[in-house]
């Protein structure tokens, strides 16, 4: 059995998983591999799938699989995994710091500090009391709720597909999650139903001007609607790690907005969870291969 590793994964994996086959990097075998590797990087499109003649399973390291045609993969007799839970701590600790960063100005007040500049008179505000909306939980907001209910944050959320959480009071509508949120977070996935979910008309209906988070995939916001309400203060400050392309083209109009903190698509790169990936994707492929999938 041939391995691809198509994209970056941690310096270890193909020792590990050479005690399962041939483990290679290079691209140009594709064709050969019955197993690849991808992460964001690597767009599993049609033509892509018709290239790897060999293949029987494709394992996305991370959450999201919006870069494989899963449909058109399964319908060729491809099995498509993911490594869930792998991610949940990596990227809700950077939803914190995204969290924490904004009201205290860490960024603003260090770069002061190396120009000369006592900052004193920006004044920090606190988490403890505020109300967070979560848009989706699942087991990143899940952990990013656990750490907030520690902050003494109030927490509500949506989720389509989840009626009750142990962490979080459920509400019915998006619109109810960011109504009165004064923090609101990101998790879901990119669908045809959450493809710019936040637009100007969910962000008409928030009431408190709030702090939005993005960790999950950057077309769930429109990034127009979203210009537009940092620029008329509607939204106070939007904190960012994804976006359409990595890395964005110049054109995205994200760049160019004040009140903003932007992370290069870095939740997922945690030295541990590079390595619980690694965990994740050996136990998957060694599972398979005992049940004679692959």
């Amino acid at each position: 059995m041939l391995i691809l590793i198509s994209d970056a994964f941690d310096a270890s994996l193909p020792q590990k998983l050479a005690a399962l086959g041939e483990v290679t990097s290079d691209k140009a075998r594709l064709a050969e591999a019955q197993v690849v590797l991808v992460r964001a990087k690597t767009q599993c499109s049609k033509e892509w799938i018709d290239s790897a003649k060999s293949l029987k399973l494709i394992i996305r390291g991370g959450v999201g699989i919006d870069n494989i045609d899963k449909d058109y993969a399964e319908s060729k007799g491809i099995l498509v995994r993911n490594t869930p839970k792998a991610s949940s701590i990596a990227v809700a600790e950077l939803t914190m710091a995204l969290m924490l960063e904004a009201p205290n100005h860490v960024c603003a007040y260090n770069k002061g500090m190396k120009e000369g500049q006592w900052l004193k008179n920006i004044k920090r505000t606190e988490l403890y009391g505020k109300t967070l909306g979560l848009l989706g939980i699942g087991n990143i907001a899940t952990k990013v709720a656990e750490r907030a209910k520690a902050f003494g944050m109030n927490i509500v959320a949506y989720d389509k597909y989840v009626k009750s959480s142990p962490v979080a009071t459920m509400v019915p509508t998006v619109e109810d999650a960011v109504k009165d949120a004064d923090y609101i977070s990101m998790h879901m996935p990119l669908t045809d139903e959450t493809k710019h979910m936040v637009n100007s008309a969910l962000i008409e209906k928030m009431t408190k001007a709030p702090v939005i988070i993005n960790t999950c995939r950057a077309l769930c916001v429109d990034a127009e609607a979203m210009a537009a309400a940092l620029e008329s203060g509607k939204v106070s400050w939007y904190c960012t790690d994804v976006y359409p392309t990595d890395p964005p083209e110049a054109d995205y109009p994200i760049l160019k907005c004040e009140n903003t903190t932007l992370t290069p698509h870095a939740g997922a790169n945690s030295t541990e969870n590079l390595l619980r990936i690694g965990d994740e994707v050996y136990a998957t492929i060694e599972a398979l291969k005992k049940e004679g999938k692959i």
